[in-house]
């Protein structure tokens, strides 16, 4: 499974983007109870848990910059792992999935 992000500029440097995860059509996704997304210490709640597993467990934000992001995937059977991304925002092209 990975942590994957969308990104769509916006102009004036700030960037509509969501992560996500993708289970690359393993299933995998069906085992996942709970997504807690860690963001840049400078967002307002750098913590956030998403519920819903609509768009793979998908957070939903804009931003201005780049940074690694950390996801905390909580299964189903108690277990929990890490993964890491580097987030991608892109000028060219504006629109695009890492």
């Amino acid at each position: 499974m990975k942590l994957r992000n969308r990104w769509s500029y916006r102009g004036e440097n700030r960037w509509d983007w969501e992560a996500f995860l993708d289970d690359e059509g393993t299933g995998d996704l069906s085992d996942v109870d709970s997504v807690e997304y860690l963001l840049h210490p400078t967002f307002p709640k750098p913590l956030v848990r998403v519920t819903q597993p609509e768009d793979g467990f998908a957070l939903r934000t804009n931003g201005w910059g780049t940074f690694e992001l950390s996801a905390f995937v909580h299964r189903k059977d108690g277990t929990i792992d890490k993964l890491t991304h580097n987030l991608k925002l892109s000028h060219e092209p504006p629109e695009g999935v890492s």
